[in-house]
């Protein structure tokens, strides 16, 4: 409580967390966008597995990407609503999140010519986005 007297004094009331207006926003549109995408996804992986054969299963495949695309919206946004020492300290997370995750997967790349199991393209983004928030508790820290 005391901390957070300190920071109203400091920074002016309503500033010192993310649950402002603009904060519940984020959460609307990237919760919004994250809904979508976990009813889309089953239902688009059930069609592709129940009609093996149809012309229309690379769309349907890609189906899920429409809401992914709504939630990186939604990111993109927020960070626009960041004052300019979030926005840097998102950057730096982002940064090395990016070089982290091409080191990873360009050794891991290498590892699979000795024998290691191939892995799915589909688990860089995880990877990238787990590193990115490991990345931004690091890069925050550096600011307290």
């Amino acid at each position: 409580m005391a901390a957070m007297k300190n920071a109203e004094r400091q920074y002016g009331r309503g500033e010192t967390t993310f649950m402002n207006s603009a904060g519940w926003t984020y959460i609307k549109e990237f919760g919004g966008a994250m809904l979508a995408y976990t009813i889309v996804l089953p239902i688009s992986i059930a069609l592709i597995n129940a009609h093996p054969h149809a012309a229309w299963r690379a769309p349907v495949a890609l189906a899920p990407i429409i809401p992914a695309a709504l939630a990186l919206w939604a990111f993109v946004r927020s960070v626009r609503r960041l004052d300019e020492l979030q926005r840097r300290i998102q950057f730096e997370a982002i940064a090395i999140s990016f070089g982290a995750t091409g080191l990873l997967t360009f050794s891991y790349g290498f590892l699979e010519y000795v024998g290691f199991p191939h892995i799915n393209f589909v688990w860089v983004l995880p990877l990238m986005v787990a590193l990115w928030g490991v990345s931004l508790v690091v890069s925050s820290l550096r600011y307290r």
